[in-house]
């Protein structure tokens, strides 16, 4: 006789176990799936967060070498940039200098020529009077013009010879007057600003017994 009721699965069955089997394997995959994309879920959330932390702090620390070692470099170019405006700048001062030195320089001679016009030639007559003016106006006209440029004559009558600033080529025996000191300025020295445009050609003076023996030999025999 048949049963009504559901019949039993029988465990000892062949069927039975091999399908027990492929169930054990569809969960094992399955938990390695979830292992792979969730990561080990027997992990500490503390120890990851360790792990995190200390990532991101070896990443700022690059970070901030990095950016120490820009920094450095930028003061640096800031600094050569800086040095090479300066240098230019003053070797264009230099240079500014240099030019209206050559070219004033250049003009003295006409100004000497004038001065000795002045001092050598005496004018007779109204005529020639009025020429003396004229180009009297003319010198007065350049030296200002000299002067407005920073020109300026030296004064070294009375002074004590200095070669930063005169040339002596002349010497005259005095008792008048200290050894080294300048009587008379022969041609003119200028400065221009804080330097010297031209050295002033000076006589200066030196002791009496500087004379030379040939001289008082020949006031002897004429004594004699």
């Amino acid at each position: 006789m048949k049963s009504d009721s559901p019949s039993e699965i029988n465990s000892n069955e062949p069927g039975y176990e091999v399908n027990e089997q492929a169930a054990n394997q569809i969960n094992e995959q399955g938990d390695n799936i979830l292992t792979e994309e969730h990561g080990d879920a027997t992990a500490n959330p503390i120890e990851l967060d360790i792990a995190v932390l200390a990532e991101l702090n070896q990443q700022i620390e690059t970070l901030k070498t990095q950016l120490e070692d820009r920094s450095a470099q930028y003061m640096r170019i800031a600094a050569d940039f800086e040095n090479y405006r300066k240098r230019t700048a003053k070797e264009k001062e230099e240079i500014d200098l240099q030019v209206k030195r050559n070219t004033i320089t250049e003009l003295l001679p006409v100004v000497d020529n004038f001065e000795r016009a002045r001092a050598h030639l005496k004018p007779q007559g109204d005529g020639e009077m009025t020429i003396h003016k004229s180009y009297q106006g003319v010198y007065k006209q350049l030296v200002d013009c000299l002067k407005r440029l920073g020109v300026a004559p030296m004064r070294p009558e009375g002074q004590e010879f200095d070669p930063n600033l005169h040339e002596a080529v002349m010497r005259e025996p005095t008792d008048e007057h200290p050894e080294g000191t300048v009587l008379e300025e022969l041609v003119r020295g200028y400065y221009f600003g804080e330097r010297v445009l031209r050295h002033a050609m000076v006589k200066v003076a030196a002791p009496r017994e500087d004379i030379p023996l040939e001289s008082e030999d020949l006031s002897s025999q004429d004594n004699g």
